[in-house]
């Protein structure tokens, strides 16, 4: 394991994934090019996760083992380019919850439409047929959150392509794919 963690963006994906690593471990620290909602900007104070906003340190964004990479930051910024360059591994926050889950599982929703809806309908069900769930990822919390703070039996997630991007070993228990439409397709070569 990787244990000098560099996060990029302080949302709510970056801000949970910070929240489990230190909770597994890892020397976090977070950058935001951009200013941190108060909100997030607590919860980093409160659990004495080091964090910078309004630049990016670039000697200690490269000196880092590992980087997540929130889904919102372009992967033709320089700085991405850069830590790439350098061969540093970049994950994603599914790939990171997805190390941490234990026994947990994941039914893992993507698609250009229809995501919410059907993540939201497959939530309601399983919730209500008994099962210890949660709902997470591009609705609900974020799933590295959910994970450190209140792990359940099934993670039932809203995936965009945009967080499916730098996976490795992430492999929900089930897909489901609702479809794919050109506005998605400019996004690949």
């Amino acid at each position: 394991m990787s244990n000098n963690l560099v996060i990029l963006g302080a949302g709510e994906s970056g801000v949970g994934a910070a929240i489990l690593a230190i909770k597994e471990g890892y020397r976090v620290f977070v950058s935001d090019a951009g200013k941190i909602a108060g909100k997030y900007k607590t919860l980093l104070v409160e659990k004495g996760i080091e964090f910078e906003e309004g630049k990016h340190s670039e000697e200690r964004i490269l000196g880092a083992d590992e980087v997540m990479k929130s889904p919102g930051i372009p992967e033709k910024s320089s700085l991405v380019v850069m830590i790439r360059s350098r061969g540093i591994p970049v994950i994603s926050e599914m790939e990171l919850a997805y190390r941490h889950k234990g026994d947990s599982r994941i039914l893992g929703i993507t698609g250009s439409n229809g995501k919410t809806t059907t993540t939201s309908l497959a939530y309601h069900i399983c919730k209500h047929g008994g099962l210890d769930c949660a709902l997470v990822g591009n609705i609900g919390v974020s799933i590295a959150r959910q994970v450190a703070e209140n792990p359940k039996e099934w993670y039932i997630a809203e995936i965009s392509s945009f967080q499916l991007d730098d996976i490795r070993a992430f492999r929900p228990d089930i897909a489901i794919l609702t479809n794919i439409t050109e506005d998605h397709l400019d996004r690949y070569e």
